[in-house]
């Protein structure tokens, strides 16, 4: 393969990164438990926040680490179910991309 082949094969795969990075910005994933609901973006970014009356009852009864525990939790389930979700998703972009040679699959 000669030089120009390289570069033209370099900015190909250049292009088809930035299009599978833009198409892990539009996954996102929701998980909830106690009240407390978040939803995380493919980049690993939260991107919603909510919590129902009931999850700050451990607040007002003078137990706010259980509620921050409850929100630790709830967050890192959000972001192992993104990340889930995006590894398949690339798995499957990967291959229809015709990128799956490249990288052994």
């Amino acid at each position: 393969m000669g030089m120009f082949d390289q570069i033209k094969e370099a900015m190909k795969m250049r292009g088809e990164a930035k299009r599978m990075q833009n198409e892990i910005q539009k996954i996102t994933a929701e998980y909830s438990n106690g009240g407390i609901t978040v939803v995380a973006r493919g980049d690993m970014t939260i991107v919603k926040i909510s919590c129902t009356p009931e999850a700050y009852d451990e607040v007002k009864a003078g137990k706010p680490q259980r509620f921050e525990t409850m929100l630790f939790n709830v967050v890192n389930g959000a972001l192992k179910k993104v990340r889930e979700t995006t590894q398949a998703e690339m798995a499957k972009l990967m291959k229809s991309g015709g990128m799956g040679a490249l990288f052994g699959q």
